[in-house]
């Protein structure tokens, strides 16, 4: 539209090719730019003008629009995560365009509370979205996590962007999360310290890390990290604070929950000693039909960027295939195994606790359920534990299955002794029945939150808040 206004202007001028013929050409020459300009800032991103190869490939998440329900899968996890929201509905994680609406419409994240009501914290946007950072400032870190999580569902406007991992117009990399600059500079190792390997992965570990909300401090995020990242050292962490998530409603015992710990698990792996980092794997350089090379937003798969990257270790894409699906079978077998020890641990517990037991009593098969529950769910709530450490994985449910074993021997005591000679176990062959099991309705938990999407959301948040649905 621009060129074709210069051609005419170029010939309503020629006529005019006297000095001021040719001043008012250049004026109008200007102001055509000018307007050019504010009418591309206005329907194009500053980034997208200046990083438009790795803004398109940021965008294309949009394709990565799969997710699989995880409880339909493993239903045993209703009963080991009862009590708490993960018993709800957890689905496997979508591409990074999705980030806000699926936080926004899972069953986790409940409906609006009533008024006085505390409901649940602003923190469960903080890796959402680049206006978490935005709300620290404006509100105070204690300001923006005591707040209620749909109460500022209105200003949430924008998705996981450039400005979580670059400081904003730049290819420079940043922090933007108070949390996670904490949690370096417990281990001494800040951010501006490091070197560009470990700062690329540093930018996804932000929030592909585990943590907690501190309840002291508001439920601000607190990545547990005191004593060391491993299953063992945040234990200890935990255990010294005697801090729990929730009381399991069946067996009384003080549960910790693990989130995708990615990057705990990355650190000690033999990628981490060779340099390979997330950004090696799932964000590789290509180069666009001009040539030109750039960093792939689009987050994918390592496998499907084998001839990319992994070539340069693994002669063969088949064996590498086969060695993960060796790894993940190996890791779900086991995972499968322990979780209904788990599940009978539980209701065993129960039962003794019907029968009239005591905490001195219960008190090492109590903490023998937390200690082997925390393992399991350190392992399987990484998504990817096979290709980046699967050693860690197979010995973190090796012990929990050992911990497990000692707790249930300890429970069988403790229900001879009180002359228990049978426990009820649930049915947990599907998700249906695990849910029936807790007592949730998922079905009016759905009709809630579709009343909620329909009178709240759809009506006053922005539109990032309803993608893919």
């Amino acid at each position: 539209m621009i060129n074709l206004l210069v051609d005419v202007m170029m010939k309503v001028s020629r006529p005019l090719r006297s000095k001021t013929g040719i001043t008012i050409l250049v004026a109008g020459l200007a102001l055509l730019t000018l307007t050019s300009w504010s009418l591309q800032s206005e329907e194009l991103d500053p980034n997208q003008i200046k990083f438009p190869n790795q803004f398109a490939s940021w965008e294309a998440t949009v394709e990565q629009d799969e997710s699989e329900d995880m409880l339909a899968q493993y239903p045993a996890s209703i009963i080991l995560w009862a009590g708490s929201s993960f018993a709800k509905e957890y689905h496997s994680p979508r591409g990074h365009q999705f980030a806000v609406a699926d936080v926004t419409h899972t069953l986790r994240t409940g409906v609006a509370v009533a008024e006085g009501d505390k409901g649940l914290s602003a923190s469960c946007w903080t890796c959402k979205t680049p206006d978490a950072p935005r709300l620290m400032k404006q509100m105070g870190i204690e300001g923006y996590s005591g707040a209620n999580f749909v109460d500022l569902g209105r200003e949430i406007k924008s998705v996981v962007y450039c400005s979580d991992c670059h400081v904003d117009g730049s290819a420079e990399l940043t922090l933007p999360r108070p949390y996670a600059q904490d949690a370096m500079a417990k281990i001494k190792l800040p951010f501006d310290k490091q070197d560009s390997t470990m700062q690329g992965a540093q930018v996804c570990g932000q929030c592909h890390v585990t943590y907690y909300f501190q309840p002291e401090k508001s439920n601000k995020v607190n990545i547990p990290w005191i004593f060391g990242s491993t299953a063992d050292d945040i234990e200890k962490y935990y255990d010294t604070r005697r801090f729990y998530e929730w009381i399991h409603p069946i067996s009384k015992t003080p549960i910790l929950k693990a989130r995708h710990p990615e990057f705990e698990h990355w650190s000690r792996s033999t990628h981490a000693k060779k340099g390979v980092t997330c950004i090696t794997c799932h964000m590789p350089q290509v180069s666009d039909d001009k040539g030109q090379t750039f960093t792939d937003h689009k987050v994918a798969g390592a496998m499907d960027n084998f001839d990319k990257t992994c070539i340069s270790c693994h002669s063969s894409k088949t064996a590498l295939a086969k060695k993960l699906d060796n790894a993940k079978n190996d890791i779900n077998e086991r995972a499968r195994n322990l979780e209904l020890l788990l599940v009978k641990a539980h209701y065993e517990a129960k039962a003794a606790w019907d029968a009239g037991a005591t905490w001195p009593q219960m008190n090492d098969s109590i903490m023998a359920i937390r200690h082997a529950q925390w393992r399991w769910d350190f392992a399987m709530a990484s998504h990817g534990l096979y290709a980046h450490n699967p050693k860690e994985g197979v010995a973190l449910l090796s012990v929990a299955t050992e911990q497990i074993t000692y707790g249930r021997e300890a429970l069988a005591r403790i229900l001879a002794q009180l002359s228990v000679t049978q426990v009820e176990y649930p049915d947990i062959s599907t998700k249906q029945t695990a849910h029936a099991a807790i007592g949730f309705i998922e079905a009016d938990a759905i009709k809630a939150k579709q009343a909620f999407i329909k009178d709240e959301v759809d009506k006053h948040w922005h539109p990032v808040a309803k993608t893919g649905y």
